[in-house]
């Protein structure tokens, strides 16, 4: 279903009139918004102009211009995006007034949102009307549109990325008409759009699957690495939702295991982690490791001994499955095949205790978080057609100082790319087409439907035109909005 008709009277707008409707939902020049920086600090930009449309109509304004004047335009939603997928030197259009539940279908167990409207937001709506999300990652400050576009994942071998929960989108399109996808409806724009990186066209509603509201219980014990991996399959398999913290320098995994129960809400956690010691003695530890980094050691024993104990919470579904992100940080996330996963975990532990032996050898942060999804069919899904071990490592940056990540990063991705490894789309990667072509069957539908509806490439920022298209040059590089340079 396509509609184009407004697109004709757009065009008849005079452009000093079309200026004029932009102007109250145009950000000024001397407003700190009108300057991008991501949630971790990591990267930044300063788009032509920034709008914030409270409006499907505004959208289109914002498109009409873009038309007549030959410009890219980014949609953002909160920018939780540790890469500078949502940064731009064109036009910046800010999703989060777009935030309203629209339709509610309990007995159906379907809901029609905007896509500006934030997890944290989707989640309270949800609630009153007795639903939740099937699976939520570990953060719900980011966009439903967000994180559909980037196939985001929480964890369930058993339970896909959350963008094979979407029945269907309604997309603005470059050329100004509103579509409707889903997979019996312009099948192959779904495909693509529902981890398009925001490229197929402008996310207006997403038609998501939702089931009645649910209460987890989770258990985390902590365990010795080699015991984790040993028994790998048994603790994935053993509940609904598993995840492990890995905290290297301990040589220990912290082992999250989740199932829907009906017992009473019970909620617990660590004191000693989540309390204001916590938080704060670690961050100064880490701030002091900047100037002695093998202090880095003993921080993460002393994190891992802070989340020791065995503890059993009870809640809704959504605050178990968030957990606290703490501070800005580097970071990035690896997608590799089920069937990898103990090779690859007992490379990456090798390689780490080669470090941590070396005098001058590299001092990460913790904890390398693991996850687990199931197969799906989207064309650039990083568990397109396998059931996938998310990998992820980071490096916190306390107080917001910056901190080494550059070389510890490039030895994680090369040993995760021996084992099959795709780079989660939201997070920074080195990837171009030649190997990403390589990495997804369906690599070149996925282009072929974007030159099909966006041929001028008026939705191709920075990020796309260099990953997807294999853009170079200054203009392109994958460091040009990089916020600081890190010491390695």
């Amino acid at each position: 279903m396509s509609t184009k008709t407004s697109t004709l009277q757009l065009s008849a707008i005079p452009l000093p009139q079309l200026y004029d409707l932009l102007q109250p939902i145009t950000v000024p020049n001397t407003s700190p918004k009108a300057k991008f920086t991501n949630w971790g600090l990591t990267f930044t930009c300063t788009p032509l102009a920034v709008f914030e449309p409270t409006t499907e109509l505004q959208c289109e304004f914002i498109l009409e211009l873009a038309r007549r004047e030959g410009r890219v335009v980014r949609a953002v939603g909160v920018g939780h995006s540790p890469s500078d997928l949502a940064c731009t030197t064109g036009y910046m259009l800010r999703t989060t007034k777009l935030d309203r539940l629209l339709e509610v279908h309990a007995d159906k167990r379907y809901i029609i949102a905007q896509a500006g409207i934030t997890l944290d937001a989707l989640h309270a709506e949800l609630t009153k009307h007795g639903l939740a999300m099937i699976n939520v990652g570990s953060i719900s400050d980011q966009t439903l549109g967000g994180i559909v576009t980037t196939a985001t994942h929480g964890t369930g071998i058993n339970y896909g990325v959350i963008s094979t929960h979407v029945m269907g989108l309604s997309l603005l399109l470059a050329d100004g008409s509103r579509v409707f996808c889903s997979r019996q409806e312009r099948p192959d724009l779904f495909i693509a759009s529902i981890c398009g990186l925001g490229s197929t066209g402008l996310i207006l509603t997403v038609t998501l699957e939702v089931e009645p509201a649910f209460r987890l219980k989770e258990v985390q014990q902590t365990i010795q690495f080699h015991d984790c991996v040993r028994n790998l399959d048994s603790l994935v398999t053993a509940s609904e939702h598993v995840r492990f913290w890995w905290f290297p320098a301990a040589d220990t995994m912290r082992v999250s295991s989740a199932d829907r129960t009906v017992e009473p809400t019970k909620p617990a956690g660590s004191w000693l982690w989540h309390s204001l010691i916590g938080f704060h003695v670690v961050q100064f530890l880490l701030f002091v490791a900047r100037f002695i980094l093998p202090l880095n050691i003993f921080i993460g024993r002393f994190a891992s001994w802070l989340v020791s104990t065995k503890v059993i919470a009870i809640d809704d579904s959504f605050r178990i499955f968030n957990m606290e992100c703490r501070y800005p940080q580097h970071t990035t996330e690896w997608a590799i095949p089920y069937e990898n996963t103990k090779a690859c975990l007992h490379d990456l532990h090798d390689w780490l205790m080669r470090e941590f032996s070396d005098p001058n050898g590299l001092r990460p942060h913790f904890p390398i978080e693991v996850r687990f999804s199931d197969s799906d069919d989207i064309w650039l899904s990083p568990s397109n057609g396998q059931r996938t071990c998310w990998i992820g490592i980071v490096q916190f940056k306390p107080y917001g100082f910056e901190v080494p990540y550059r070389v510890l990063f490039e030895r994680f991705e090369a040993i995760l790319c021996r084992h099959g490894g795709r780079p989660h789309w939201a997070k920074a990667h080195h990837l171009r087409p030649q190997a990403l072509r390589k990495l997804y069957p369906r690599f070149d539908d996925f282009t072929r439907v974007l030159e099909s509806v966006d041929p001028r490439g008026m939705f191709r920022n920075e990020y796309v035109e260099r990953h997807i298209f294999g853009k170079t040059g200054p203009g392109y590089h994958n460091r040009v909005f990089k916020r600081h340079a890190p010491s390695r």
